[in-house]
């Protein structure tokens, strides 16, 4: 009888602290680290928890095998830090941007045209990730590539900036 007040005991704690722990996380995502730029031109948005969540799920499922933690294992000099996106010819550092980036990829210097080499919409016969990610997934999953820098800091791209 007593084994069985204990385990109850260890899952009320346990339960409680995933909850506060849960809230918290929530509660930090505010609205100014949700606004992010839409276009070149300045205009800005501010995505719902819902999506980012919704970005962080199609992230994992369908770029994360090569972009763990904003780094790209493919060519770790070139990765998602802001600085890296804002350099790339044409500068990615925007939610259109990043989802055109997506659709249509090209190298870093933006001359060649990488759709055999890269996931994108374009290659989804190659690539059978891509194939049911929408046009509200790029635009989710392009805002929480902008996000991860202001929540993870350097972490976010391996700490390696492009300068």
């Amino acid at each position: 009888m007593l084994k069985r007040y204990i385990w109850l005991a260890v899952a009320t704690v346990f339960f409680t602290f995933q909850m506060w722990v849960g809230n918290a996380n929530a509660l930090e995502l505010t609205e100014e680290l949700r606004t992010f730029p839409i276009n070149a031109q300045g205009d800005t948005a501010v995505l719902s928890l819902k999506e980012i969540k919704k970005g962080q799920q199609v992230f994992n499922a369908a770029c994360a095998q090569c972009h763990a933690l904003g780094v790209t294992k493919t060519n770790p000099d070139v990765n998602l830090s802001p600085e890296a996106l804002a350099l790339a010819t044409p500068p990615r550092d925007n939610i259109a941007a990043l989802v055109d980036y997506i659709k249509n990829p090209t190298t870093y210097d933006g001359f060649v045209e990488i759709s055999e080499l890269h996931p994108s919409l374009k290659s989804s016969d190659i690539f059978p990730k891509m194939r049911n990610i929408s046009e509200d997934d790029l635009y989710n999953v392009a805002g929480y590539i902008l996000l991860q820098p202001k929540v993870r800091g350097e972490q976010w791209g391996g700490g390696k900036y492009l300068r």
